[in-house]
């Protein structure tokens, strides 16, 4: 039986532009003058069409765990939003059979003054629960989140860990037909986001269908058993998990042109563009899958359409719950980089990958060490997957060497008597 279904599914969304004679007025007279301009430049600026999803249909039967993964601006957010009912499609059909539950933002809905166990009744009435199904579930939701010593304290002097804990811990407990996930595994610690994996995995024995939006492969393969790929709004592939992630990883060499979203606010001069990023391992093979301990080059290819004296080259690496795990700059060169207009290429070495196993999304950037413009973002432009080949602990790999001392010197140490 199918449970969910999307049915040549589209979306657009028309997005205002202003107009070039309207962006040139930046000043104006009285306050009142001021806001009439405000109002004229409004009506004046022209829409342009962005298709988020186009002709997009697939089925999810019952009890069917399905993960869908993809680039940023792939689509998978705008799938989220037509199947939690945010936003409704422009084309096509979506069929629900069954309670649907959202679990989007872990702990959205909490009050900071409420106690965690007042929080407990609150949020879970959010999440579609009866009263008196939170009270049967009470004892086991604080067990499973680790909070029973402080339940009865306002939730605003929680740590942030203790926090999502919480609010992942009351959604574990609901009992919808089909639940709806998106990047909530990346909370608390790694003991934490296992039992949040068991827990999942339980409902999916219990023949609840899940629908599963994240970029941690590690957990999308465990968990999902059909994965989806998006690019630009479309599936390009549909099949197992291991088959599906080996395509996405791949994909991961091909640099994809990206502007990081409006929430990160700022201007953007462009008056050089990054144009290429690519991963070489140590045989001088570009890869888009490395080890811990192996060697990487990444090579960055831009095109400058002016001169710019103080440049500033950086490229980023993050992991799937979006947290900074290493940075490689220009700066850490004593040469001043001046870009002359025209095309350039430049190469970060690094011998060798201190990177843990995982996922890494890959930013690149143009800025001026004197200045704060930014002059090109490239925003999650690239894929690099880190493998283990060594025997890891910690949060991140220094590399050393073991070797036995031979007639080791004895230290002598002097005896004080008091």
């Amino acid at each position: 039986m199918i449970d969910l279904e999307f049915n040549a599914v589209s979306k657009r969304y028309r997005i205002s532009q202003e107009d070039a004679s309207t962006a040139a007025v930046k000043t104006g007279g009285a306050a009142g003058g001021q806001a009439l301009l405000r109002r004229l430049k409004r009506l004046r600026r022209r829409k342009q069409e962005f298709w988020a999803l186009r002709d997009v249909s697939f089925g999810v039967e019952r009890g069917e765990a399905l993960g869908i993964i993809g680039h940023n601006g792939a689509g998978k957010s705008t799938i989220l939003k037509l199947l939690s009912g945010i936003t409704t499609p422009t084309t096509g059909e979506i069929t629900i059979n069954g309670r649907l539950a959202a679990l989007i933002e872990v702990g959205s809905g909490f009050h900071p003054d409420l106690t965690g166990r007042e929080n407990v009744f609150l949020n879970g009435s959010i999440l579609g629960m009866r009263r008196r199904e939170i009270a049967e579930k009470l004892e086991s939701i604080i067990d499973f989140a680790g909070v029973r010593d402080f339940i009865d304290v306002p939730v605003k002097r929680y740590s942030s860990g203790m926090y999502v804990r919480l609010g992942f811990s009351i959604a574990a407990h609901l009992d919808p037909d089909i639940l709806l996930l998106d990047e909530v595994l990346a909370v608390g610690d790694a003991g934490f986001q296992e039992k949040c994996l068991r827990r999942l995995g339980e409902l999916e024995r219990a023949g609840k269908t899940i629908i599963f939006i994240s970029h941690d492969l590690s957990a999308v393969e465990r968990l999902c058993d059909r994965v989806l790929l998006v690019q630009q709004g479309r599936i390009i592939a549909d099949g197992s998990p291991r088959q599906v992630i080996a395509e996405y990883r791949q994909s991961g060499v091909n640099f994809v042109a990206s502007t990081p979203p409006a929430i990160h606010g700022g201007t953007i001069s462009k008056r050089a563009e990054i144009t290429s990023l690519k991963f070489f391992d140590e045989g001088g093979r570009e890869a888009a899958t490395l080890s811990t301990g192996e060697c990487l080059t990444v090579r960055v290819e831009c095109q400058a359409n002016d001169r710019i004296a103080d440049a500033v080259i950086n490229v980023l690496f993050y992991d799937g719950a979006g947290k900074l795990d290493c940075h490689f700059t220009s700066l850490a060169t004593a040469e001043r980089l001046e870009l002359k207009s025209g095309r350039h290429v430049y190469e970060f070495h690094c011998p060798v990958l201190g990177l843990l196993p995982g996922t890494y999304y890959v930013d690149a950037t143009i800025e001026r060490a004197s200045d704060p413009e930014v002059v090109d973002w490239q925003y999650r432009c690239a894929l690099l997957q880190v493998n283990g080949s060594k025997p890891l602990r910690g949060g991140s790999y220094m590399p050393h060497q073991f070797r036995p001392v031979v007639n080791a010197p004895v230290m002598n140490k002097e005896i004080v008597e008091v």
